[in-house]
């Protein structure tokens, strides 16, 4: 695990500096006529680009499990390396913040890339900050780890996972990304066929619970 002053760490989708922006998950909150467009399909599609991207990076098929819950919330699993998290030069665990800071690949860029809905993609912290809770779990080869968030806030501290009975289920036994969110967005919650086969990189499976 990385460890050294986390200024130097290269920012390529998100910034090491800050483990929080509050102004803007609020922004995002503020301006939620912009990001409700698309509903809670367009939230799962935020969560299913960065599994893509990371099977990308591996070269290699992933594989993702979309559960969906009797009582509305989501959670989506892939089995990637799980998100960067390192310790810092004061011996601190930091995981990179993509669930409350900007991508800043997508949000506000005017090229940002489509999601098969049609609309722009902008980044975990949207899906975040219009979630009244999530939950993001990593499992990395080196340690597991979860923490909470509400509206985008964390709400709970970065948590060592070291009992593998408190992994989420569905997660398998391996390194990889569980996030579990209960959207506050509707219509439209369900992925499509297209959908499903829009991302190259990933096989997705679909299970609804209950």
């Amino acid at each position: 695990m990385k460890s050294e002053d986390r200024a130097t760490w290269t920012i390529t989708t998100h910034d090491w500096a800050r483990d929080v922006d509050v102004d803007h998950l609020h922004g995002i909150r503020d301006e939620r006529a912009m990001y409700e467009p698309g509903g809670r399909r367009h939230q799962i599609l935020e969560v299913l680009a960065y599994a893509d991207d990371e099977a990308a990076g591996l070269g290699r098929i992933g594989h993702v499990v979309v559960s969906i819950s009797r009582d509305g919330s989501v959670s989506v699993a892939d089995d990637g390396r799980g998100t960067d998290t390192r310790t810092d030069g004061g011996g601190d665990i930091v995981r990179k913040p993509v669930m409350a800071t900007r991508d800043v690949r997508f949000f506000e860029s005017a090229s940002a890339p489509l999601l098969p809905d049609g609309l722009p993609r902008r980044g975990m912290s949207t899906v975040s900050a219009l979630s009244s809770v999530l939950a993001h779990e990593n499992r990395r080869a080196d340690g597991r780890w979860v923490q909470e968030y509400h509206n985008g806030v964390p709400s709970t501290d970065l948590r060592i996972l070291a009992d593998p009975a408190e992994v989420s289920p569905g997660a398998g036994a391996g390194t990889g990304t569980t996030v579990t969110f209960r959207s506050e967005l509707g219509d439209p919650t369900d992925l499509s066929d297209t959908d499903l086969a829009a991302f190259r990189w990933v096989s997705i499976r679909v299970v609804r619970e209950g």
